[in-house]
């Protein structure tokens, strides 16, 4: 289990769960809320680093939003540095999965003097990535009007737990290349509820303007990039884009998983996670 932390910064209290040894690393999704069983995704981290796992405001026993706006990449990136530095630590690495993964290339762009490097998979530099049809969330996929019902649900404070997990496994169903793979992914201990306003405002108001492909070409921090070779939310292409842009970018590429690696290729992902530990510190020396 991992050990529940309420965190008092210059930007009201914050969630966190803490787990493992090693650098430091914040975790974290833009619009998922999490508690002690820790995340799937997280997990394979804490073997090599001490993982801070953060529910963003909004989310779990952390501050409520004043306004919508607060909920967005950049207002976002603020608050975790604010955690970062009533931590205090002077840098700590940050990985994020899918927009988790977005909120890491812009944290990136904005402060890199505070981070030691980022990990990023199944995610996209831009919004280019929603307007392909190899995207579950291109109105050309055949899935597209099925994935709009399902997140507008998502987004109903009163739907069931038992609808909001059913919506899940249907939602998962076309983000994993392996249906046997998904059913043992579900029975592993792991947190990660979707948060409605959260999610609402990514969908409506900061997808519709994401694009850091230029500013990620001014990001020197080591950036590990990771894509399913079969990712239906964000194709593969986007993150061989990623690392395209970015001057010191370490690209891996997983042939038999589509949007979660980490579920699907588990020992590929683990040889992954220590990578970013063993070439980060040639990078540096």
């Amino acid at each position: 289990m991992w050990k529940q932390r309420i965190i008092e910064t210059s930007r009201g209290s914050f969630e966190l769960f803490e787990k493992g040894e090693g650098e430091p690393l914040a975790v974290t999704h833009l619009y998922s809320e999490y508690n002690e069983k820790g995340n799937t995704f997280a997990n394979p981290f804490t073997a090599h680093y001490h993982v801070f796992l953060i529910n963003l405001r909004g989310a779990g026993k952390s501050v409520a939003a004043e306004s919508e706006e607060q909920y967005s990449m950049e207002e976002s990136v603020l608050d975790l540095e604010a955690i970062r530095e009533a931590l205090q630590l002077k840098k700590w690495g940050f990985a994020g999965h899918s927009t988790g993964g977005m909120l890491a290339l812009v944290y990136a762009t904005m402060k890199q003097e505070s981070l030691t490097k980022i990990i990023c998979g199944g995610a996209a530099a831009s919004k280019e990535y929603a307007a392909d049809p190899g995207s579950i969330y291109c109105r050309e996929n055949p899935n597209f009007e099925r994935i709009v019902e399902i997140m507008d649900r998502l987004d109903t404070q009163d739907v069931p737990l038992e609808e909001r997990r059913s919506l899940g496994r249907e939602w998962n169903l076309m983000s994993f290349h392996s249906e046997e793979k998904m059913d043992a992914a579900t029975l592993k201990p792991n947190s990660g509820r979707t948060v409605g306003d959260r999610l609402s405002y990514f969908r409506k108001v900061d997808c519709k303007t994401y694009d850091v492909r230029e500013s990620l070409k001014s990001v020197h921090i080591p950036a590990f990039i990771y894509s399913g070779v079969y990712d239906a939310q964000c194709p593969h292409k986007f993150g061989v884009e990623i690392a395209d842009c970015m001057p010191n970018a370490y690209f891996t590429s997983f042939s038999e998983s589509n949007h979660y690696p980490f579920a699907e290729e588990e020992e590929k992902f683990d040889e992954f996670v220590d990578s970013t530990l063993r070439e980060a510190n040639q990078a540096t020396t």
